[in-house]
């Protein structure tokens, strides 16, 4: 059984745009309905500064993959986590008068 308010939603999510989409089909994806249109006038200008994947013209939109990978860039998703290998036994700080001399 489907919600009551399954097809309803004001907007789409990245995963669900087609490979190209419109500006405002990906501020409705990114932000919502309510600050959709403050996205597309403050916000987009400034990041297509910052790299923002350029409307292609043949397709009159944006390539949703690209724009996907932008923001995974921007928020540093894409960077690895790398693990540091242990460096030996853990020293515990300790106050000068408990310490011992070796």
């Amino acid at each position: 059984m489907k919600p009551d308010n399954d097809n309803k939603l004001p907007f789409k999510a990245l995963d669900t745009l087609p490979l190209f989409a419109s500006d405002m089909e990906i501020a409705l994806a990114i932000v919502g309905k309510a600050k959709a249109q403050y996205w597309l006038t403050a916000v987009l200008p400034r990041i297509e500064r910052d790299g923002f994947p350029a409307e292609d013209p043949l397709h009159t939109g944006r390539a949703v993959p690209l724009v996907r990978k932008f923001y995974e860039g921007y928020f540093g998703m894409t960077a690895g986590f790398a693990m540091a290998k242990p460096d030996g036994e853990e020293k515990v700080w300790q106050p000068k008068r408990q310490r011992r001399t070796a």
